[in-house]
């Protein structure tokens, strides 16, 4: 009998698959439908907020120069590592995720605000997901959490669009319009497909743990971010 499953597994493994499927993983059959659409979701958002920050730097060179020696490939290492320290940035005053936000638009703040920036947005969004690489069927995603994320996202694209230093200038580039006239609005689509991945993943949660979501009304100008 033992000889038999295996070789049914095995069929179905490799014989019923054809040459544009992708390989079978055994650790698939510990995920649900929609534990696969999580870890669809968790790659796109480390996907868009990697982009973002290289598009940030472009448009913000002097924010990388303020750490001699420091790379964006540097910076990615440390916005993606392998397990998130407790311990926050050293750099950002030992702060992580939404805590970090606001040294981005503060006034007494003279390091890397690109990095806080980002900082800010990886970690909520890791913290949205717990911590996790990947969802198992075991794992229980927190639907408030998710959402809370989503709003979270839309006051940083006010704050990127609209804080201004003491002089009257943007403290981060982003969006804008060039001296040809040529309209770009690529980051601002980057931030709306982050916060769709956000709300739409807060709704299959909800929907499959059939519990409620608190939907807050947050005024975008708020640097008090909503909890994750």
């Amino acid at each position: 009998m033992r000889f038999i499953l295996i070789f049914a597994v095995l069929i179905l493994s490799t014989g019923c698959m054809d040459k544009n499927a992708k390989p079978f993983d055994m650790k698939n059959l510990a995920k649900s439908d929609i534990d696969m659409v999580s870890d669809v979701n968790l790659k796109e958002w480390r996907k868009l907020t990697r982009e973002l920050t290289i598009k940030l730097y472009k448009r913000n060179p002097k924010e990388l120069q303020k750490t001699p020696g420091m790379t964006v490939e540097k910076r990615l290492d440390q916005l993606f590592p392998a397990q998130r320290l407790a311990t926050g940035f050293a750099e950002l005053n030992n702060l992580d995720g939404t805590a970090a936000v606001p040294l981005a638009f503060s006034e007494t703040f003279h390091g890397d605000r690109v990095f806080a920036l980002m900082a800010g947005i990886t970690g909520m969004l890791d913290a949205a997901y717990d911590g996790k690489k990947e969802i198992f069927f075991l794992d229980d995603l927190n639907q408030q959490k998710l959402y809370n994320s989503a709003r979270n996202l839309e006051s940083v694209a006010w704050h990127l669009n609209n804080r201004k230093d003491s002089q009257g200038q943007l403290y981060i580039l982003s969006n804008g319009i060039s001296e040809e006239g040529i309209s770009n609005y690529s980051y601002e689509r980057i931030l709306g497909k982050l916060i769709g991945i956000q709300d739409l993943m807060a709704r299959i949660i909800s929907d499959k743990t059939n519990r409620t979501i608190n939907r807050v009304v947050q005024g975008a100008a708020s640097m008090t971010f909503l909890p994750i």
